[in-house]
C-alpha cells in the first residue's frame, strides 16, 4: 500500500484521520467495530499531486431507471456496464501521506508514507 521514506524536500504531505464505525447485525446488536485511515484530499494541488480528477459514481436507482425504461419501451437490452475502479488503483502521480497515527515507525518518526495505491479520498 505505501513505503517509508525520508521526507522528501518541498513535496506536499497530505495528512490523514481515522474515522470509526460501528457495524451492527439485523437484531440491532453489535457485530464488530471498523475503523478506517482517511486521507484529506482536499489538501492535493492541481496540476501537482494530481492532474484531473473522475469518479463514476452509478446509484442502484439510477440503474433501475434506465431498465425500466427500456422495458416500457421495448428497447433491447444486451448488456449494462459500469465501472468503478478508482479505489485502491494504482497511482501515476507520487503522492506522499503522513504516517497514520498511532502507527508512526519509533525508528523513523520524521518518515512519510509515499503511496503505491490510492487511499480513500483521494482525488
Amino acid at each position: 500500500m505505501w513505503d517509508l521514506v525520508p521526507h522528501p524536500s518541498q513535496a506536499n504531505i497530505v495528512t490523514g484521520k481515522w474515522v470509526f464505525k460501528h457495524k451492527y447485525q439485523a437484531d440491532g446488536s453489535l457485530e464488530r467495530y471498523k475503523a478506517r485511515w482517511v486521507l484529506c484530499g482536499f489538501t492535493r494541488c492541481p496540476g501537482i499531486d494530481y492532474d484531473e480528477t473522475f469518479s463514476p459514481v452509478v446509484k442502484p436507482a439510477i440503474v433501475r431507471t434506465v431498465l425500466s425504461l427500456a422495458l416500457s419501451r421495448s428497447w433491447p437490452v444486451h448488456q449494462l456496464d459500469v465501472k468503478n475502479t478508482f479505489l485502491h488503483g494504482t497511482l501515476p502521480e507520487t503522492v506522499y501521506c503522513s504516517q497514520p497515527t498511532g502507527f508512526e515507525d519509533p525508528s523513523h518518526p520524521d518518515y512519510v508514507c509515499r503511496l503505491n495505491r490510492s487511499l480513500y479520498s483521494l482525488k
